[in-house]
């Protein structure tokens, strides 16, 4: 197992496409990844993105966009899978709120896989959401 020196947190830093795909590839999460077009837009037009560093690796995203006074949606929490389960998903949920401030609610829709994790870290289970799916 490999360990963990000094994990970086970084607000609002300007990371690549490049390095957001390694974090969704090696995350596990189902994302676009191939698409480096798609994230690069991804990156611009999200108003939080706070990123976990291991020296000058990007190994952890939170990406949302907000209003900044009513809600917030966290689009993306991703961790490559060798860093999960060290508390960085939590620190970047954490710093994500910090920096959303306390009037904002955190909103995110969850894969089947994930649904025991969000309430380890604060999330409250809700039944009172729809969706209209992403046609690509």
């Amino acid at each position: 197992m490999e360990t963990i020196t000094q994990i970086t947190y970084k607000v609002n830093e300007t990371i690549k496409a490049e390095e957001l795909s390694n974090v969704f590839k090696t995350s596990g999460i189902k994302r676009p990844f191939n698409d480096l077009e798609r994230l690069q837009r991804m990156i611009k037009n999200s108003n939080v993105l706070i990123t976990a560093w291991d020296n000058d690796q990007v190994v952890g995203v939170a990406r949302a966009i907000t209003d900044y006074c009513y809600c917030c949606y966290l689009s993306d929490l991703a961790v490559n899978k060798n860093y999960q389960s060290k508390g960085i998903g939590k620190e970047l949920v954490s710093l994500v709120q910090e920096h959303i401030g306390e009037e904002v609610a955190l909103l995110l829709l969850s894969s089947p896989i994930t649904m025991e994790y969000y309430p380890k870290i604060g999330f409250e289970k809700i039944e009172n959401g729809f969706k209209i799916s992403r046609k690509k």
